[in-house]
């Protein structure tokens, strides 16, 4: 009998399936990634303002195969049947194609996510899930939801990041991930990714030292947070200062 730890032979053959398919496949989701990037990446579009870089990527398929077998085990673990095939994997799995927005300080997501909305209506893309932010901590959910983007705990991971599953409008439906966070949090995520995901490391003392780099990228957000609205009160100030002594210079002039 299997345990949680082990793959019957029907579930090996299923994952071998699927990941065969996203090979076979891959081109599509090719073109599907190329299109979005050409619609989001234009240096003259309205979200050209608000970003400071981008990443993206397509999975690995051995990354795939990792994640699927963590998926079969996790509900072999709660014995409850997985309905993941290799004809519904490119709208279950929404992260095969994989793409990343990043800028600066935490309120250019309002701006940017009208810009994300309005190119994706104007290319003929749907959103299908989201905006939805993943965070940790009390401030930042406030944040979120006065700005009415739903928000998703992510518990001890400490993880923050606003999330738009996207689909490809296209015949062969394909999902893409678009993921948006500030490049605090894009610090945080890319040293986590190499040493605690997807294997969670075993080091308890690396544990709290990542635990620690998630404050203390919330912390630099907020230091940059604050930077910006202080730029901004500055510049509002000179401008006033400028508006009242060109009032001032009229008035004389009418004399």
């Amino acid at each position: 009998m299997a345990t949680t730890k082990s793959l019957t032979n029907v579930e090996q053959r299923t994952i071998n399936a699927i990941v065969a398919e996203y090979r076979h496949r891959v081109v599509n989701l090719e073109t599907f990634q190329d299109q979005l990037l050409a619609l989001l990446l234009n240096p003259k579009n309205v979200l050209a303002p608000h970003v400071h870089s981008f990443k993206w990527r397509l999975k690995d398929p051995a990354s795939l195969r990792a994640k699927l077998r963590r998926k079969f085990l996790a509900a072999k673990a709660e014995n409850k049947t997985l309905d993941l095939t290799e004809e519904n994997l490119f709208v279950r799995i929404n992260d095969l194609v994989g793409i990343r927005i990043l800028h600066l300080y935490t309120r250019q997501i309002l701006a940017i996510d009208r810009a994300i909305k309005s190119l994706l209506e104007e290319g003929r893309f749907k959103i299908i899930e989201g905006p939805f932010a993943r965070t940790w901590d009390s401030e930042t959910k406030r944040f979120f939801e006065q700005i009415n983007i739903e928000t998703r705990e992510s518990g001890a991971s400490m993880y923050t990041s606003v999330h738009y599953v996207i689909d490809s409008n296209s015949k062969t439906r394909y999902t893409a991930e678009l993921q948006v966070r500030t490049l605090a949090e894009e610090l945080w995520g890319e040293v986590t990714h190499l040493i605690d995901y997807p294997t969670p490391c075993p080091s308890l003392a690396c544990k709290e030292q990542i635990r620690v780099l998630a404050r203390v990228a919330s912390s630099c957000t907020r230091v940059v947070d604050a930077i910006f609205n202080t730029y901004e009160n500055f510049k509002l100030s000179r401008k006033r200062a400028r508006q009242r002594t060109e009032r001032q210079r009229n008035r004389s002039r009418r004399r």
